[in-house]
């Protein structure tokens, strides 16, 4: 990254998700829109030179910032990704299994109704979507459990992928010695 001019920071992503079954685990950020994720990658990500590519995970109590940034080859569309999210077990999972590297590809989060999903799909009580009752406004049918509306969720990850062998797991108090960490943190939480 040029340090003449600084890079701008995005956040605007609903989330991360990450994939655990391929090659490499996968990090994904997660949008709710198809087009904006593939208009983000033709326009920056593409350009990005995989071995520049920095993952920092910066843990602050119960959260943590996902920040990711990369040397371009159009420095006039590069930006550099940062999101504050709450720690998960999938989010630890990642920290203990990456193993140095993983795949960065964009995905599509999309929230889903009863009338969106097959039966076999599974509501976020846990049940499927045969035990919901479409005339009870989707209720579900097992009498202990509380879910009055039947909702799931649905993530499509696309195709293109980067590699990224840059990560770092930090605790909050160490991010003056990484430059992409405290240029973030400086930008989004300190100076504010």
């Amino acid at each position: 990254m040029s340090s003449q001019t600084p890079v701008p920071w995005f956040d605007d992503f609903v989330g991360v998700a990450y994939r655990y079954y391929d090659l490499r685990m996968n990090v994904v950020p997660l949008f709710s829109d198809r087009k904006k994720a593939t208009n983000l990658w033709h326009d920056s990500i593409r350009w990005w030179l995989d071995h520049s590519i920095k993952i920092r995970f910066v843990e602050t109590g119960d959260d943590y910032w996902f920040i990711m940034g990369a040397d371009s080859q159009h420095p006039q569309d590069n930006l550099s990704f940062f999101k504050v999210l709450p720690k998960s077990e999938n989010y630890d999972r990642f920290k203990k299994g990456h193993q140095g590297e993983a795949y960065f590809r964009l995905g599509v989060y999309s929230e889903k109704t009863l009338k969106d999903v097959k039966k076999d799909a599974v509501c976020n009580c846990g049940h499927a979507a045969e035990d919901h009752d479409k005339n009870d406004n989707d209720a579900c049918l097992y009498e202990v459990c509380k879910c009055k509306t039947f909702n799931s969720f649905q993530v499509n990850l696309l195709k293109k992928k980067k590699t990224v062998t840059n990560i770092e797991f930090l605790d909050e108090s160490n991010v003056k010695d990484d430059a992409l960490a405290w240029n973030c943190m400086n930008a989004n939480k300190y100076s504010k």
